[in-house]
């Protein structure tokens, strides 16, 4: 105990203390560099504000840098101070390069603040999404189809953009698909990652469109690399197909003006629990597992 008094006592007693104080202030140089660093500090999170924080803070280090240089004249001040304003300019020159690298066109900026960024999503984290769709927007022009009833197979999610879709089934209408929902939600969550199925309903496009298209394959490989992005899609694809569920509830009648989307076989049979099962046939089966796989058919004109 006696040797820790000792040390500490060197260690605060062993320097004079100041018994006067510079009356004349230090210059202006070291105060814009204090100020720089008090600015710096309030940065926020994300990445510009990595870049505000490095810019102001490698600033004032600089600045301190010549202070001690042409004020102080002490090489060790100045040494110091120009080490740390080095570090703050690489880290803000490698911040710089990771928002270039992670720059979208418009209509991908536009999707990440419309549903990604409110999710709390990061710029690096819907890169990783962007990449999966080969960071492409697909159009569709009017009265066009996206998929044809018991032709088209289901071998990829699509989340439409701009535009306005029509679902049908043997010609009669069934809801609307609007912007910053998927085209093939029910179809995606009725089949397994190992099942294949074609379409029971028609889609069309009301207006010319856009859409955004992920392959089944792709975008499976890329949920087994990230469970996070799994559960963010899971999540998505779950509230996707609730909002078609209750707009199809405007829809339903019971007796012979029931109609239900073929899409959602779960919600015609609890919906109406003692209606006998409808035979299956070629206009109005749900989504058999394991359905032969058929050529893919793309995007052709509804009439052809």
């Amino acid at each position: 105990m006696g040797e820790n008094a000792s040390f500490w006592e060197s260690l605060i007693y062993a320097h004079p203390t100041c018994t006067t104080w510079k009356q004349e202030a230090e210059g202006s140089i070291y105060h814009l560099a204090s100020i720089l660093f008090v600015v710096g500090f309030m940065g926020g999170s994300g990445f510009f504000g990595l870049l505000y924080v490095f810019s102001l803070l490698g600033l004032g280090f600089l600045c301190s840098s010549v202070w001690a240089w042409l004020d102080v004249c002490a090489a060790d001040i100045f040494s110091w101070n120009f080490i740390l304003f080095a570090i703050c300019f690489v880290q803000f020159i490698y911040v710089t390069y990771q928002v270039r690298s992670v720059a979208f066109d418009r209509e991908f900026q536009e999707l990440y603040s419309a549903l990604f960024q409110p999710l709390g999503i990061s710029l690096t984290v819907y890169r990783k999404i962007v990449l999966c769709c080969d960071a492409e927007v697909i159009t569709l022009e009017k009265e066009h189809c996206y998929a044809m009833q018991g032709k088209t197979p289901i071998d990829k999610l699509s989340l439409l953009v701009s535009g306005r879709i029509r679902v049908t089934v043997d010609g009669e209408f069934l809801h609307y698909i609007f912007p910053l929902q998927f085209l093939d939600s029910p179809e995606w969550d009725s089949l397994r990652p190992t099942e294949e199925g074609i379409f029971q309903v028609t889609l069309t496009a009301e207006t010319d469109c856009r859409y955004v298209a992920w392959r089944r394959k792709k975008l499976y490989l890329l949920f087994a690399k990230h469970r996070f992005i799994s559960r963010l899609f899971s999540i998505l694809i779950g509230s996707d197909i609730a909002e078609k569920l209750y707009a199809l509830n405007d829809r339903v009648h019971v007796g012979q003006g029931f109609r239900y989307d073929i899409r959602l076989p779960n919600f015609y049979h609890v919906a109406l629990p003692e209606t006998p099962p409808v035979q299956p046939s070629h206009h109005s089966h749900h989504l058999q597992r394991g359905s032969p796989r058929r050529k893919p058919a793309g995007v052709t004109n509804c009439g052809s």
